[in-house]
């Protein structure tokens, strides 16, 4: 041990002369002044928390979230849209993980769907396969959401000049 020790912070002692009801006071005085250094106003109690799911002024039981979002999507006429997302999430799942390997869904627009393939031979076989594509995708999004399938090839660019081409030429002749 050191020499030197520390005193202790002073305690202040009550006064045995105060009553219970005087030290009541003393300390709703020091809480309302701690309260007014915080900001925050005396006698305003804490706001009522909302229970989760319930809307203000409807009562009733809470909806569980599943039915909730489903009300909401058939509110709003996303339920299509969804489900076209869902289709998009699943391609792998939908055309088999060869063909989806090579294509991906681009678009859906008015029923029609337009995928991208990454080269001319896979999207020839892509129209080949359309009508089963049509068929097995509006199984799953219910009758006539996919009307027709669109695909289009690589795209290759704008073509350069090269070496070879002919420049100043007067075109095919019959």
């Amino acid at each position: 041990m050191s020499d030197e020790q520390q005193d202790p912070q002073p305690v202040e002692k009550s006064d045995p002369a105060k009553s219970g009801i005087e030290l009541a006071r003393e300390a709703l005085a020091q809480a309302k002044a701690d309260a007014r250094e915080r900001g925050a106003l005396p006698g305003q109690g804490r706001k009522k928390r909302r229970k989760p799911g319930r809307e203000s002024g409807r009562g009733g039981d809470p909806t569980a979230f599943g039915p909730a979002i489903r009300e909401l999507m058939a509110a709003r006429g996303w339920q299509e849209r969804a489900a076209v997302g869902g289709v998009f999430g699943r391609w792998p799942q939908i055309v088999g993980p060869e063909l989806a390997e090579h294509t991906k869904p681009e678009t859906f627009e008015d029923g029609i769907l337009v995928i991208a393939a990454d080269s001319a031979s896979w999207a020839t076989q892509v129209r080949l396969l359309a009508a089963n594509l049509v068929k097995r995708l509006n199984e799953d999004l219910g009758h006539g959401t996919v009307q027709r399938v669109k695909v289009v090839g690589p795209s290759t660019g704008k073509r350069g000049g090269g070496r070879l081409r002919v420049t100043g030429g007067r075109g095919p002749r019959p």
